[in-house]
């Protein structure tokens, strides 16, 4: 492997059961990222998977918000929330990975979602755009200059990465066959319009 590939981390979003077939908020067609995400880890020294790890009574839950629909939305401090179904709870088997995930053993998962009052849909910033998620400390330990993303949801969690990514000055491709998408009200369009705008290479 190159130089090169030595300095880019695979960084794997939020393949968990909840998001898989059968979970609480299924992304359509979600498995099949499975095989192509399995081969993108066994060409990388270093892989990082996020996990979304959520309270039960976590502020994105349409459950926490009486009158509201699911994919309502609410203002909150850090922002306007869509509300979900409840996901990611922690501990729950909805929150673990997908057992169809071939997991390097020296992969490093780093959750988010943590804090019950904000969500976080990218792996670098909470949504209120202050708290440190983690990820950029870990490519920076690591010596990385890029990063290739996969996972779950294209129009969420992998745009929100993607384009914190990019702001903090990291090179980013998305893989797009390792990818899917909730597509809520023409999300899926604007989330590649919007990676697009910030420099991120459609791989």
């Amino acid at each position: 492997m190159s130089s090169t590939m030595k300095t880019t981390v695979l960084v794997i979003v939020d393949i968990q059961n909840d998001f898989c077939a059968g979970g609480a908020l299924a992304v359509p067609d979600a498995e099949a990222v499975l095989p192509v995400v399995n081969g993108l880890m066994g060409a990388f020294h270093q892989v990082i998977l996020t996990q979304d790890w959520h309270l039960p009574d976590h502020v994105s839950f349409v459950s926490n918000h009486p009158g509201q629909n699911v994919f309502g939305r609410v203002a909150l401090s850090s922002g306007e929330q869509i509300l979900w179904p409840d996901h990611c709870v922690q501990g729950s088997v909805g929150a673990a990975f997908h057992s169809g995930l071939c997991i390097p053993p020296e992969a490093v998962v780093l959750r988010k979602g943590i804090h019950r009052d904000r969500d976080s849909y990218s792996a670098f910033f909470e949504n209120d755009r202050q708290t440190p998620v983690g990820l950029d400390a870990l490519l920076r330990e690591a010596g990385a200059e890029a990063i290739v993303l996969a996972g779950l949801a294209t129009d969420f969690c992998v745009l929100h990465t993607a384009v914190d990514a990019r702001a903090l000055g990291y090179e980013v491709t998305v893989v797009e066959s390792a990818c899917r998408g909730i597509d809520i009200d023409g999300s899926l369009a604007d989330a590649w319009s919007r990676m697009a705008k910030a420099g991120v290479h459609r791989g």
